[in-house]
């Protein structure tokens, strides 16, 4: 599942950069802009920063999934990652209602608590759509057994205890986490934060249901002069990285 900032470098070519890549993904995740996001590093910081100066909004991301869904015809699963002040002022219910008539999956909000969610995930069920939940290497118990009552689709493991951004190394720790998860429940456990090469991808493949990763995509795509073709080559070798690990 790569991750890819709507909006950046401009409108268009986030457009063109998201459906180059869609044949070769089995989820997108795409990103909502924020001014203070918490979760991410430097990557994607500067590129949720270059959106917000291109004037994107909650409303013209909504927009792009509707051009994504219906003029250039991906039928890829889409899953908003965005920060919950945006959805609140916009309006919880309301945006829900509007991801979903526009082709949304699912949900991802990094900084809302299991605690707090109970709004929108009743509006995200109501709408069959999926709100994504985290744990992290630090999970207690608690919150493992929290997580697996309520999730859905699959669950969003973090490799590390951090931001995102590309790394050298995938803690060697993630694969007993993970595993120690999956003996728990059946739902599927996708490990994102840190993933940035083929063998990565092969490493984690091995040992959980899915990859996630955008900061490596985000610097492939700010070097290339044909970004779409750098973009859909890169996750191209993302996937072969998986199937080189039989995932």
């Amino acid at each position: 599942m790569p991750y890819f900032t709507l909006g950046y470098p401009n409108r268009g070519a986030s457009l063109d950069i998201i459906e180059a890549i869609a044949p070769y993904s089995d989820l997108l995740e795409l990103g909502v802009p924020f001014s203070d996001p918490i979760a991410d590093g430097p990557t994607i910081q500067r590129s949720t920063q270059i959106a917000l100066q291109n004037g994107t909004t909650v409303a013209k991301c909504l927009e792009m999934v509707h051009i994504l869904r219906q003029q250039r015809g991906i039928k890829t699963p889409f899953l908003l990652m965005g920060y919950y002040n945006p959805i609140i002022a916009y309006g919880e219910e309301r945006f829900i209602r509007d991801a979903a008539d526009v082709g949304v999956d699912g949900m991802i909000v990094p900084d809302l608590p299991i605690e707090e969610s109970a709004i929108l995930a009743e509006s995200a069920e109501n709408a069959r759509m999926s709100l994504i939940y985290f744990l992290a290497p630090t999970s207690n118990i608690q919150r493992i057994n929290q997580v697996i009552g309520r999730a859905s689709g699959f669950i969003y493991m973090v490799s590390v205890t951090g931001v995102t951004g590309a790394r050298s190394k995938v803690s060697d720790a993630t694969s007993a986490f993970v595993a120690s998860v999956q003996a728990r429940s059946a739902i599927p456990v996708a490990v994102g934060f840190g993933i940035s090469t083929p063998e990565q991808a092969a490493d984690v493949g091995r040992y959980a249901d899915g990859i996630i990763f955008g900061s490596a995509l985000i610097d492939v795509v700010e070097r290339a002069d044909d970004k779409p073709e750098a973009a859909a080559t890169f996750v191209r070798s993302m996937g072969q990285g998986l199937e080189a690990a039989g995932s």
